[in-house]
């Protein structure tokens, strides 16, 4: 084996000493995983031998220790002036004869396996002390893309072994503990994909915001990875669900179209690369079909368990060949780290203010101060701790002002661009891809970051109260009956499934309509009559998906979907829409659709409004993306809750209804619940429960329709409490006939959530399960158990 050089297929990870992690990765997909799909392009690896000859070199390692020792890493100036220094003096220092040797004959061997045909290769950085499971160097040093030719790929290489000594990698190696001499670099020359008509990107075997283990999180743009890595494009999103990928079913769970507004690519006139504008059109559709993600994801699954660990992978799909590529691997080293059962939970008390940008929620937590808005390197200074850092990017000379900042805001970028790494390892809020944040916020001014509200980050004007609760959930007391959780926005299922729980007790499909589509049903099943002006605000919403209809059904797929992975083998029960005409009006085109009624709350709503013949072709589409959802995607733990059923004709109608289209009562193990909020449903619950498998108590409508009042009218809505004796009567008498008829009763109204001992009151009636509200979990169990600290704290 050469001392200076090493081709990748010759390396594993036993040989991270001599070639850094990254290459040593490379060596092992190559050589361990090249028969299981994985496909890695060659090269050859620079060893930490080859490095170190080369600072022993002239005399350049003791000029580069006296240039560091005594340095205040903090002292930003200080620091960017000895890294500038040391980084010319490596450029400028010519190779050792051995070392020049070995590169060109690994060159010219490179040169004679293309027979002729012309390549290109990237020149990557690989740290010896990098990718370690406590410690993270990735990114820190340099990677240049479409090199050619042998004078330029020395010249990268001595690039490449400067970036060892870029200002992040001293600091960063200071505040880690690491002696600088400790790290040699190794640099990869690899032949490079062509993704430059192509697309790349990065993909995690975990979920990068909570931890969540059964997912691939995917990002994706038009043209080379750089701009997904450094953070200056705000990518495609995906998540692809392992266990329906290992059983060969349709996996992709969500889809977030990103602005992916430029791409680089190979350059001109001896330029390496250049970024040029995405056309509108690319743009507006997502830069990878299905195929390619569920391929990508497989492949990510073979590397995740050769190596036994959560991973983060650099992927490309090469433009000419069609072929998807793995480019880098390491193991991720945030998320995979954290203390699972701890659950830190941040709450705005304070109303909320004005929100003066929006972008992806990245660290679920939430941070406020004064606003610094710094778009260059020169103004670093004025960054003093508990800022909120705005600016348009950022890269690795950035992170030694970025610790200081108590959250930080950018213009570009996606969930896995660089401020979103950093900001992960340094437990602290970022709201990346804001698009005009640093236009939008002023320096000086009072902000209050939060990522504690689903996907979407939001920037509120001034200083906003807020909480973090803490509490560990591996010895949570028994409860005689199930805790399940109320949760509405899919975005926060990953998140809230950490918390002690039996499942979901009420997913509403209002929650997705509203906010993952936001057009009338009937507008998309008629986007074809719909005036121009209309059809393009429409257009606008769907972007990415192939027609008005899939968009609808796709997006409710998505959000179903994503509830059941979160909180499979466990139930998770959907309530079908039950909008009323007044809510319907407000979706996009829905005034075109809705009659104008008095009173909606009683109107045309629930079950009347699905066996009717102007919404029968809307309520198709909910069924249809069930279906999607139990049958093709195999997540059987989806149950179906029917809402606002009046009578038992309409009881017995929409089971009919049901089973007409697709979705029949014990078929395929699908279980059909009623929500009880009705007195009618309560009067005859024996009769109703003949045609469901149970009854899940929805407290709100049935205290109001028992008690005769409006709760939205401030004029009569002190009254409302639902545990009122004739609410409370009609809720024993409904658990008592489900008992009898040994079927489910479950409630998921708000009453339980605001009255513990309301919640006391119903497991003493015998109730199987109360869903809460997620904020409510921790602290209601714990009154249920009996816990003193608990009744304290409720």
């Amino acid at each position: 084996m050469d001392k200076y050089v090493i081709w990748f297929q010759d390396l594993g990870m036993n040989d991270v000493p001599e070639v850094g992690g990254k290459n040593a990765s490379l060596g092992e997909m190559i050589s361990g995983l090249s028969n299981a799909g994985v496909r890695v392009p060659g090269g050859f690896a620079t060893t930490a031998f080859a490095f170190r000859e080369f600072l022993r070199h002239e005399g350049l390692a003791d000029r580069i220790s006296a240039a560091l020792k005594d340095l205040d890493v903090d002292d930003i100036n200080a620091l960017r002036e000895a890294g500038a220094k040391i980084r010319k003096w490596i450029v400028e220092t010519p190779f050792p004869p051995a070392l020049n040797e070995a590169i060109e004959e690994a060159w010219n061997r490179m040169v004679e396996e293309a027979g002729g045909e012309e390549f290109t290769v990237a020149v990557r950085s690989s740290a010896t002390a990098e990718d370690l499971p406590d410690a993270s160097f990735a990114g820190q040093q340099e990677t240049f893309l479409n090199i050619q030719g042998l004078d330029s790929v020395r010249h990268h290489i001595h690039e490449v072994f400067a970036s060892l000594y870029n200002d992040r990698a001293i600091s960063y190696r200071v505040h880690r503990g690491f002696e600088h001499a400790e790290v040699a670099l190794s640099a990869g020359v690899q032949r490079m994909v062509r993704s430059d008509i192509g697309a790349s990107g990065v993909m995690f075997t975990l979920d990068t915001e909570s931890g969540f283990r059964d997912v691939v999180f995917v990002t994706a743009s038009w043209g080379l990875g750089e701009t997904v890595v450094q953070g200056s494009v705000n990518p495609d999103e995906f998540h692809v669900y392992k266990p329906a990928l290992e059983a060969g079913r349709p996996a992709i769970l969500r889809r977030h179209l990103g602005s992916k507004a430029i791409q680089m690519v190979f350059g001109e006139d001896g330029q390496a690369t250049r970024t040029v504008p995405v056309d509108d059109a690319d743009r507006q559709r997502f830069c990878i079909r299905d195929e390619h993600i569920e391929a990508l994801a497989r492949q990510a699954m073979i590397i995740e368990k050769h190596y036994g660990r959560p991973m983060d992978i650099e992927w490309a799909l090469d433009g000419v060949d069609g072929q998807l590529y793995i480019v880098q691997a390491r193991p991720e080293t945030v998320e995979s780290r954290q203390d699972g059962q701890v659950i830190e939970r941040f709450h705005i008390r304070s109303p909320r203010s004005e929100v003066l940008a929006r972008g992806r929620a990245i660290g679920q937590r939430i941070g406020a101060g004064r606003v610094r808005v710094v778009m260059d390197l020169d103004e670093m200074h004025k960054v003093e701790a508990g800022d909120v850092l705005v600016t348009d990017m950022t890269d690795p000379d950035w992170e030694p002002v970025m610790k200081r900042a108590a959250a930080i805001v950018t213009d570009r970028g996606g969930r896995t661009c660089h401020a979103a790494i950093i900001a992960r390892e340094l437990g602290i809020p970022a709201v990346v891809g804001c698009g005009d944040a640093s236009a939008r916020l002023s320096d000086g001014q009072e902000a209050t970051v939060s990522c504690a509200e689903g996907d979407e980050g939001r920037i509120y004007k001034g200083l906003l109260d807020f909480e973090v609760t803490r509490t560990r959930t591996d010895a949570m007391p028994e409860v005689p009956c199930k805790v399940m959780m109320n949760v509405g926005n899919p975005g926060r299922a990953f998140h809230f499934r950490n918390l002690p729980n039996a499942g979901v007790g009420l997913a509403r499909l209002e929650f997705i309509i509203n906010s993952m589509i936001g057009v009338h049903p009937k507008a998309l099943l008629q986007f074809d009559t719909l005036p121009a002006e209309l059809q393009g605000e429409i257009a606008q919403r769907m972007a990415g998906y192939d027609d008005p209809v899939t968009f609808y059904v796709e997006k409710l797929v998505e959000g179903i979907a994503t509830l059941g992975a979160a909180f499979h083998p466990k139930p998770v029960i959907v309530r079908l829409s039950d909008f009323k005409s007044n809510e319907y009006a407000n979706l996009l085109a829905g005034e075109r659709y809705e009659p104008d009624e008095e009173n909606p709350m009683i109107g045309y709503r629930g079950t009347s409004r699905y066996l009717s013949e102007n919404f029968r072709d809307c309520f198709e589409l909910e069924c249809r993306a069930v279906r999607k959802v139990r049958d093709e995607m195999g997540l059987d733990n989806v149950v179906i809750m029917v809402p606002f059923v009046r009578t038992l004709g309409e009881a017995e109608g929409v089971i009919d209804l049901l089973a007409e289209m697709g979705l029949k009562r014990g078929e395929n193990g699908l279980k059909i619940y009623m929500m009880c909020e009705i007195p009618s449903n309560a009067v005859l619950a024996d009769q109703f429960l003949e045609y469901f498998d149970g009854f899940s108590i929805g407290s709100n409508d049935l205290t109001q329709l028992t008690l005769g009042l409006d709760r939205d009218s401030g004029l009569v809505a002190s009254t409302f409490d639902e545990r009122d004796p004739a609410v409370k009567a009609l809720l024993s008498m409904a658990i008592q006939a489900a008992r009898k008829a040994g079927k489910y009763v479950g409630i998921c109204g708000q009453g339980p959530s605001d009255y513990p001992d309301l919640a006391e009151w119903l497991m003493e009636q015998g109730i199987e399960s109360i869903s809460l509200n997620p904020d409510t979990v921790v602290e209601t169990w714990l009154r249920l158990a009996g816990d003193e600290q608990g009744r304290k704290d409720a």
